[in-house]
């Protein structure tokens, strides 16, 4: 296993770091209506449309991956979680890896630095725990600084319309997604969604 916190691109000289006091935190049960908000207000509504989105429906994120910035007085300022996935096959087997998505921060705090201080948190804890890549779609020259590229990912698809240059991936190990090539499936644990109970008729 590499130590990839170790390893992760330095941050430039001229870096911008947060303006103003932020704790990165594990996601609680309580961040779920703020965090939705904060998605709709830096994503849009139509985010749920995405072929990310479609990989994340219904599922549980990885365990001790769910991570939020919050400011002084408490506040949900940005969120990223990560996903168990299978990063296609290789000889037939299907390739472990973490999809990361959404990250987003408050966009009256856009280029305050809490992305990056999100990814970063994100990527070395994955690594710390054991997995051996994460994939993301996303813009190529915001997350290369984080070891992102599209190097690794020619072979693979996603369940929907993409950008194959925005498909991303990160080797924890490597050599992980050598040879990798399919489609990218959700393996995480599903949440079961209750559903309402048949009507019973009963005899007069």
């Amino acid at each position: 296993m590499v130590d990839f916190a170790s390893h992760l691109p330095a941050a430039p000289a001229d870096a911008v770091m947060p303006t103003r006091a932020v704790a990165i935190r594990a996601e609680r049960s309580g961040d779920a209506p703020r965090r939705e908000a904060l998605l709709d207000a830096a994503m849009g509504t139509k985010r749920r449309r995405k072929s990310s989105e479609t990989i994340r429906r219904n599922r549980r994120p990885a365990a001790g991956l769910s991570f939020a910035a919050c400011d002084e007085a408490g506040t949900l300022v940005g969120t990223v979680r990560l996903w168990h996935i299978a990063a296609g096959t290789r000889d037939g087997a299907p390739i472990a890896a973490l999809l990361l998505g959404p990250l987003a921060v408050d966009p009256a705090l856009k280029g305050a630095g809490i992305g990056s201080a999100l990814m970063r948190h994100a990527v070395a804890e994955a690594a710390r725990l054991g997995h051996d890549a994460i994939l993301l779609v996303g813009d190529p020259e915001y997350y290369e600084r984080f070891g992102f590229s599209a190097a690794s990912t020619a072979g693979l698809s996603m369940p929907g319309p993409f950008e194959r240059h925005r498909l991303l991936a990160a080797e924890l190990t490597d050599g992980a997604l050598s040879g990798a090539e399919g489609l990218i499936v959700p393996t995480g644990q599903l949440i079961r969604v209750a559903r309402p109970a048949a009507n019973v008729i009963k005899a007069a």
